[in-house]
C-alpha cells in the first residue's frame, strides 16, 4: 500500500534525521547550546596585548622579588671584593668561613623570620645565645663524663635553657600586653646579666673530649654548624609555608583581629613563636660553644643587629604578613659578606657597624616603599 504525501507535501513515512543537539528541526540551536553559550560565552583567542601585559606582569613579579634581588646584590658585593682584593677574598678558606660565621646567625634568623612575619619582634637573640651557651657549659660540667651523652645533654640544656626566656617574652607579651620591642629589650639586658651572674663574668670552657672532637671535625669540607643551619632552614621553611602553623603565623601578621575572628588562639600562637625564636637561639649558643670550645660572654652584643638586618633584606616585613625562608637565607650573608670584605681591605671594624646599621635603614626604607606602591595599586 503505497502511502502520498500529506497536504503539506512532505512524506509522513521519511526516515527521521537523528536528533542533533546542536540544532531543533527548525534549525535554530537548542535550548541547551543557548544556555551553554550563555555560561561560558564565546571562546576568544588572546590578544597579542593581552599576552604582553600578562608577560611583563610576570617579570614585575620574578625580578621583583626581594630574594632574588638580594641574590644579585650578593653576588655583585661578592665580585667587588674579589676584584679589590683577589688573592685572600675569594680564597677556599675565606668563603668557608663566611659560610660558618652566617651560620651562627642563619639559625637566630630563622626563629626571627617566625616572629617577624606575625609583626613581631625579638631583639633578646644575642644574649639569650649568651645564656645558652652558659646554661649548656654549667649542665655538662654537672653531669661529666667525656662521650657524646654528656654533649647531647648540653644541646638539651641550652635549647631548653633559650625556651625560657621565649615563654617569659612571650607571655609578658600577651598577658601584659607589653610591646615587643620593650619586652624583649629587657629580656635581652636581664638574659646576659643571669649569664654574668652565674659565671662571675669570666668565660667557662667545658672539658668533654666528644665537645673537643666535634669542634675540630669539618664534615665535607664545613662545621658541623653549617649543617646544624642548613637542616634547621630547610625544616622550618616548610614548616612556615607548608603547614597550618605557618598559614596562621602569616595571618596574625597581616591582620591579627581578623584571626582572632576566625578562630585562631592569637595569644597561644605568639607565645609558641616567640619560644621557637628563643630555643633556636639557644641552640645557636651549643653551636656556638662547640665552635669555640668556651663560652663567649662578651662576644655577641652585636648579633641582634646583624640578624634583624638579615632578616629585613631578605624581604621580610618589619610590619608583618609576608615573608619567605629562602628570603632570611639569602639575606643573612649580606651583613656577613660585607663585613669581611671591609676586612679584606683593611677597613677599621668601626667602618664595620657604620655600614650594617646603614643597610637596615636601607633595608626598612625599601619596605615601607613596596607596602606603600602596594596600597596605591
Amino acid at each position: 500500500m503505497t502511502v502520498s504525501p500529506d497536504a503539506r507535501g512532505v512524506d509522513v513515512n521519511a526516515p527521521v534525521p537523528p536528533d542533533d543537539e546542536s540544532t531543533t528541526t527548525t534549525g535554530l540551536p537548542s535550548l541547551s547550546t543557548q544556555a551553554n553559550t550563555l555560561t561560558t560565552g564565546p571562546v576568544e583567542p588572546e590578544s597579542p596585548e593581552l599576552r604582553a601585559a600578562q608577560r611583563a606582569r610576570l617579570r614585575r613579579r620574578l625580578f621583583g622579588s626581594t630574594p632574588l634581588l638580594m641574590a644579585g646584590v650578593l653576588i655583585l658585593i661578592f665580585l667587588v671584593f674579589t676584584v679589590a682584593h683577589p688573592g685572600t677574598f675569594p680564597a677556599f678558606g675565606n668563603v668557608r668561613n663566611m659560610i660558618d660565621d652566617t651560620s651562627l646567625y642563619l639559625i637566630m634568623g630563622v626563629g626571627f623570620t617566625f616572629v617577624m612575619i606575625a609583626a613581631g619582634f625579638d631583639l633578646s637573640q644575642g644574649s639569650v645565645l649568651v645564656f645558652g651557651q652558659v646554661i649548656a657549659a654549667k649542665v655538662m660540667v654537672a653531669v661529666g663524663g667525656q662521650g657524646g651523652w654528656t654533649v647531647a645533654v648540653g644541646f638539651v640544656a641550652a635549647i631548653l635553657g633559650g625556651a625560657v626566656w621565649g615563654v617569659f617574652n612571650g607571655l609578658v607579651i600577651t598577658r601584659l600586653r607589653v610591646p615587643p620591642l620593650i619586652t624583649t629589650l629587657g629580656s635581652l639586658g636581664a638574659a646576659l646579666g643571669v649569664a654574668n651572674l652565674l659565671t662571675q663574668g669570666q668565660d667557662n670552657t667545658p672539658t668533654p673530649a666528644a665537645l673537643t672532637t666535634l669542634s675540630a671535625q669539618l664534615p665535607w669540607g664545613m662545621s658541623w654548624r653549617v649543617w646544624v643551619a642548613l637542616l634547621v632552614a630547610v625544616v622550618a621553611g616548610l614548616y612556615l609555608h607548608l603547614t597550618r602553623f605557618g598559614r596562621r603565623t602569616f595571618v596574625i601578621g597581616s591582620n591579627e583581629e581578623a584571626a582572632r575572628r576566625s578562630g585562631i588562639n592569637v595569644k597561644r600562637h605568639v607565645v609558641k613563636l616567640y619560644v621557637i625564636s628563643a630555643a633556636l637561639a639557644g641552640l645557636a649558643g651549643m653551636m656556638a660553644l662547640i665552635n669555640n670550645t668556651t663560652t663567649t660572654v662578651g662576644g655577641h652584643s652585636t648579633d641582634s643587629l646583624t640578624v634583624v638586618t638579615g632578616v629585613a633584606l631578605g624581604g621580610v616585613s618589619l610590619f608583618g604578613g609576608s615573608g619567605l625562608m629562602v628570603g632570611t637565607v639569602i639575606g643573612m650573608f649580606v651583613p656577613t659578606v660585607l663585613s669581611n670584605g671591609l676586612i679584606s681591605i683593611h677597613v677599621q671594624p668601626f667602618w664595620q657597624q657604620v655600614a650594617t646599621g646603614f643597610i637596615l635603614v636601607l633595608a626598612v626604607y625599601l619596605d615601607q616603599f613596596k607596602r606603600r606602591r602596594r596600597d596605591r595599586v
